[in-house]
């Protein structure tokens, strides 16, 4: 069978499939903008249609094998998701404020009260409206308007995964709302209490629903594998309280504090009954998520318009790794830009995919770069091998995070001195040891659940901080930038470790390293 019958035979199957479900596409799609070396790899396929005599395989200017035919259907495939009613375009994001007291022309106090009671009526939330809910979503729509649009961009990406997982659950769509609340779509962002990623998992609550930390890798950070644990967790609340405003003040503040909010309001359940009983932050959460809620139905009332999208799902895919890989490798063989590597695989804190024997770690990478991975894996491992053989210094080794260990206090510990030790709070060394106060007692043990274990932080337990003398001779000046690690900094100098770093600059532990803060780099 020729190509182009393959072509229509797939896209007569797509069509079919499309009025089954009660599809209807009412207008001609658009044509879709293609970079120059699609275009030119369309022209190359259309000649050879022409001649009746496809070459399957071609060598792209850059010496990378690549599927004809699969780069053409690949690109009429995203043109027919790119203008397909399928694709939900309606985005919103929300940025958490302070409230102020606004005047807005465009949302009268009436108008607002209407749409809630919409709202209400629709959705399994109790959407009531009070004057500080007004002025909140006054007040982002006075004053955040600018910071939406970015924010929209990244719920392009994010927003139809969540929907899956979400209705795989039988989860309120709307719940994808929370994500915005929680982190602003950032799949890297720390709280300070260091809970992390998009749903802003705590180490503990991470590990309990399935999300491991590594020294390569932080799964809380992982979008598809965070976006699972949340739904699994947010079923478990709901499961307990059988109520979704309820759910979502467990999730912010623990299912112990709703409880114990249920009984000093004599055992109401309304969340507006109980609100004035929770944490100050939980008490303000919901209406955060209200106001995300609200926003997001009448963003083209309000005119909220999203920037373009760097990329959409749809327009990636993933692959598993039988080496491990850096993304600067995939760079140079791929041509993929270390941003957008970045990007779409947050859970590599090094910018590393590890290989193990025992566990499967993927790469995602935009589509047409998927192709080009699968059709070089033996080259693409070769240059992997070629470039690691030239590795002066060994990559970090791969340790997994405890999930708990002992600690004997000492003379001159305090609380947030062993804390930092760890990367974790002083409020959950408090909780997991039952303190009630400051106060340690030398040789008192401490239980721990280290946030970022390294190698350090280990003998940290055992040994005490021993000062060593510093070199003699000249030495250079760095000033550590946002993004630093003791690994990239020892990386540009010649023959420096990272535990010369350490001893030259007393660094004791890797949280011990900020921006802003002047290193000595001695010349070895």
């Amino acid at each position: 069978m020729k190509l182009k019958q393959y072509i229509l035979l797939f896209f007569s199957c797509f069509w079919m499939t499309s009025f089954a479900q009660d599809t209807i596409f009412l207008e001609k799609p658009k044509p879709i903008q293609v970079k120059d070396s699609l275009r030119k790899t369309i022209i190359t396929l259309e000649k050879e249609i022409k001649k009746d005599t496809i070459a399957p395989v071609f060598v792209t200017k850059n010496g990378l094998k690549e599927d004809i035919e699969a780069t053409l259907i690949d690109s009429l495939w995203l043109q027919e998701l790119y203008n397909s009613p399928l694709y939900d375009t309606i985005q919103y994001v929300i940025d958490d404020t302070k409230l102020v007291a606004v005047q807005l022309d465009e949302l009268p106090t009436e108008l607002l009260k209407e749409r809630l009671e919409i709202l209400n009526s629709e959705t399994p939330f109790n959407v009531e409206y009070n004057q500080s809910l007004e002025r909140l979503i006054k007040t982002y729509l006075k004053t955040r308007k600018g910071a939406y649009s970015n924010l929209l961009a990244r719920a392009q990406f994010y927003f139809p995964m969540f929907e899956e997982k979400l209705d795989k659950y039988d989860i309120p769509l709307e719940i994808k709302y929370l994500a915005i609340v929680e982190s602003a779509l950032k799949p890297r962002a720390k709280s300070r209490v260091g809970a992390t990623g998009l749903w802003q998992f705590m180490y503990q609550t991470g590990k309990q629903f399935g999300l491991n930390v590594s020294s390569y890798v932080d799964e809380r950070q992982d979008p598809l594998k965070a976006t699972e644990a949340a739904c699994k967790y947010l079923t478990a609340l709901y499961r307990v309280f059988g109520d979704w405003d309820l759910a979502l003040a467990a999730y912010n503040s623990g299912p112990g504090n709703v409880n114990k909010a249920i009984r000093r309001a004599s055992g109401k359940r309304n969340y507006w009954n109980i609100r004035q009983f929770l944490p100050r932050e939980t008490a303000g959460y919901l209406p955060a998520f209200y106001a995300t809620l609200y926003i997001m139905k009448y963003a083209d009332e309000h005119n909220i318009k999203s920037k373009k999208a760097t990329i959409n799902r749809f327009e990636t895919d993933t692959i598993h790794i039988k080496k491990q890989v850096t993304f600067e490798q995939i760079n140079k063989f791929l041509d993929v830009d270390i941003e957008m590597l970045q990007f779409l695989n947050p859970q590599y804190k090094l910018d590393i995919v590890p290989y193990r024997k025992n566990k499967q770690f993927y790469i995602r990478l935009p589509l047409y770069n998927i192709g080009q991975f699968i059709d070089n894996q033996k080259e693409l491992y070769a240059f992997v091998d070629a470039e690691e053989s030239k590795r002066e210094k060994p990559l970090p080794k791969y340790i997994e995070m405890n999930d708990r260990m002992r600690y004997r206090v000492k003379s001159g510990d305090y609380l947030g001195k062993i804390a930092n030790k760890f990367g974790v709070s002083i409020s959950a060394l408090k909780r997991w040891n039952g303190l009630r106060s400051n106060r340690l007692k030398i040789g008192q043990r401490l239980t721990i659940y280290p946030k970022n274990l390294t190698s350090s932080a280990k003998k940290a337990v055992t040994h005490k901080h021993v000062k060593k003398p510093l070199p003699k001779g000249e030495f250079t000046s760095y000033i550590v930038q946002n993004g630093d690690s003791l690994w990239t900094i020892a990386k540009k100098y010649p023959n420096v470790t990272i535990e010369n770093l350490k001893d030259w600059n007393d660094i004791w532990s890797v949280k011990s390293l900020k921006p802003g803060m002047k290193l000595k780099i001695f010349k070895i």
